[in-house]
């Protein structure tokens, strides 16, 4: 006689093409039924989703706390998943089920000491460790701050956030034989074009590369934001603008390193991706995912946030590479990419549900 399908709900707030593709990799791999819930698409980047008939999807504007509930007993869980814990609605979700089925915090905040994350490490061991049987974080500098919210390593989880690397892989493999007779030399930078994003450093450190130190590289910028009305007229920085994912490969085919100079990034899965697309990195060492996916030197550099000349000097390193040596990075940039995929993640939340 064949078992009911296990049943697993993810509460979330934003919702990014990343995270479906590991639901449907749960839902494939396990036959698990996935109901997701999710915030509307914010305008800065309005991705469009096309769910699979595997995936439920619920609107969190179409339902108040109190028949959030009474969705939750109908759904009737083997596993939930909670982002944070700044809605009561889903914070309510978690008290009504507390002991009786895994219900997991999911946290992507990196320990920096604020005033406001030393607040919630006094008062977050009070409750939140009984509320939630596990806390699962992207990578290490999120599991810092967990513990100092009362989780011990025995309930923490690592690999919270997942890029598709198999569609990442695929693309670098559509284009890796062009890569191969012509390293593309143009730097990309995904991402809003906001100060906490580091576009502005970024702008004026590629500028301040007269024609001679530049030589023939490039800087392509995807994204849109506030900043937007202050990007550079000049023949060497293209504005793409925002695009939907689909739309990405052309775009990585003629793009050679991944740029992101961000101030601050919780965690940041396009680190991941243009990982698992074989690009050298350079990041700044506020950027979470760099952390997993960056190793100085290797596949890329570092640079100190806010600071242009970092920048400036990761790019003219980056410059005085040869095209050999940009593949090797390339090449190291996807075997760290493999640390963390959807089979994993999937893996992850069937090995809880089974523990229930």
């Amino acid at each position: 006689m064949n078992q009911p399908r296990k049943k697993a709900l993810f509460l979330y707030f934003e919702l990014a093409g990343s995270v479906q593709a590991c639901m449907e990799q749960l839902a494939a791999s396990y036959e698990v039924e996935v109901h997701l819930m999710r915030y509307p698409v914010v305008a800065v980047a309005p991705f469009h989703f096309k769910l699979s008939e595997n995936i439920t999807l619920y609107e969190r504007k179409d339902y108040n706390n109190s028949s959030l509930i009474d969705l939750v007993k109908k759904i009737n869980p083997d596993f939930v998943f909670i982002c944070g814990w700044a809605d009561k609605g889903y914070l309510g979700v978690a008290k009504y089920l507390k002991k009786k089925i895994p219900v997991v915090l999911s946290l992507d905040n990196p320990w920096l000491g604020t005033f406001k994350q030393r607040i919630a490490s006094l008062m977050g061991p009070l409750y939140l460790p009984s509320l939630f049987t596990h806390c699962w974080v992207p990578g290490e500098p999120n599991a810092k701050y967990a513990r100092k919210l009362g989780f011990k390593d025995s309930r923490l989880l690592l690999g919270m956030y997942s890029a598709d690397t198999a569609l990442f892989a695929q693309y670098e493999g559509s284009y890796r034989l062009s890569k191969k007779q012509k390293f593309p030399h143009r730097f990309i930078f995904l991402g809003r074009y906001t100060e906490l994003k580091g576009i502005r450093e970024l702008w004026k450190a590629f500028l301040s590369l007269n024609e001679q130190e530049r030589k023939d590289w490039e800087l392509w910028c995807v994204g849109k934001g506030e900043l937007e009305i202050e990007f550079p007229n000049h023949p060497a920085i293209k504005k793409i603008g925002f695009i939907q994912p689909h739309e990405l490969a052309p775009y990585l085919a003629e793009t050679g390193v991944f740029i992101l100079p961000a101030h601050y990034e919780h965690w940041g899965v396009v680190v991941h991706e243009f990982a698992a697309a074989g690009f050298p990195l350079i990041c700044s060492t506020t950027t979470s995912a760099a952390s997993a996916f960056l190793h100085e030197g290797k596949n890329g550099f570092f640079t100190q946030p806010k600071n242009i000349s970092s920048v400036r000097e990761a790019i003219e390193k980056i410059i005085n590479l040869n095209d050999e040596e940009l593949r090797k990075m390339g090449e190291e940039s996807k075997k760290l990419a493999q640390n963390i995929t959807p089979k994993i993640w999937a893996a992850t939340v069937w090995k809880i549900i089974e523990q229930k």
